[in-house]
């Protein structure tokens, strides 16, 4: 009996884990032409508990500079991740990319739908990070037209610790009022700790204009998700039609001020 509430508890608590798209890259600001080439990482994973997921290739991988759409899909290189909390690592994807003129550079993919068999639906990712190239801020607060985005009121790559951040979520170009957004530190090497399970994923909710705000209370990089059903959209699992969760994930390093 015993075994059985433990393995119970176990599950319960795993389907909480919030679950993000994530594109990491090396940095958030490049100002040096002899450093211009980072790396970037993409994965699936519950970034604070230390726990990737499989991720098949998105639909969808590229970059947004002085306007122009730019696709890396095929440029992408299948990599294994692994979690602090886990020995074997998931499918990610991973490339490197040379900043070549300043600019805001807007990474995004949109993940395939994927199948949630606890949520009875699917789910696609819309995930987004900014690196800034060379000085010039040019469309970091500007709208990609992804199906939803987060798109930010404050720059995300000049944030430091104890600073707060805000943004504004849209689906189909509208705003999203009263949307939850859940927030969760990027727990690389699992030396975070947190008063109990609670703290894990936060959640934020917009309000009736879809703006959230948010202070980050320790530097490294901090992701949200902005969670919504898609109305316009079903997809047939075993001959039945079953909605569409999407998420709008956008991921923020956060700096420590030194003196």
């Amino acid at each position: 009996m015993r075994k059985f509430i433990f393995l119970y508890v176990f599950l319960f608590c795993g389907i909480c884990f919030a679950h993000f798209g994530m594109i990491i890259p090396d940095v958030d600001y490049v100002g040096n032409k002899n450093e211009s080439t980072i790396g970037v990482k993409i994965m699936f994973a519950h970034p604070f508990d230390g726990q990737t997921i499989t991720m098949e290739k998105p639909e969808e991988f590229g970059v947004i500079v002085n306007g122009e759409k730019v696709s890396l899909t095929n440029k992408l290189k299948e990599t294994k991740v692994t979690g602090y909390n886990e020995k074997n690592g998931h499918t990610g994807y991973f490339l490197k990319y040379t900043l070549e003129k300043p600019g805001d550079y807007i990474f995004y993919f949109i993940s395939k739908p994927y199948w949630e068999s606890v949520d009875d639906k699917y789910t696609i990712h819309y995930t987004k990070v900014i690196v800034n190239g060379f000085e010039l801020q040019d469309t970091w607060y500007k709208e990609i037209g992804l199906k939803t985005e987060i798109v930010p009121l404050t720059c995300p790559y000049t944030i430091y610790k104890g600073n707060t951040f805000s943004g504004i979520v849209k689906v189909d170009g509208n705003v999203a009022p009263f949307t939850d957004v859940k927030v969760e530190y990027y727990n690389e090497n699992g030396r975070a700790k947190i008063p109990n399970p609670l703290f894990e994923t936060q959640i934020i909710k917009c309000d009736g204009n879809g703006v959230f705000s948010y202070s980050f209370p320790e530097s490294g990089w901090w992701g949200f998700s902005a969670v919504n059903t898609d109305d316009k959209n079903e997809i047939s699992y075993r001959d039945k039609l079953k909605k569409v969760e999407i998420g709008a994930d956008l991921w923020i390093r956060v700096h420590i001020f030194r003196k």
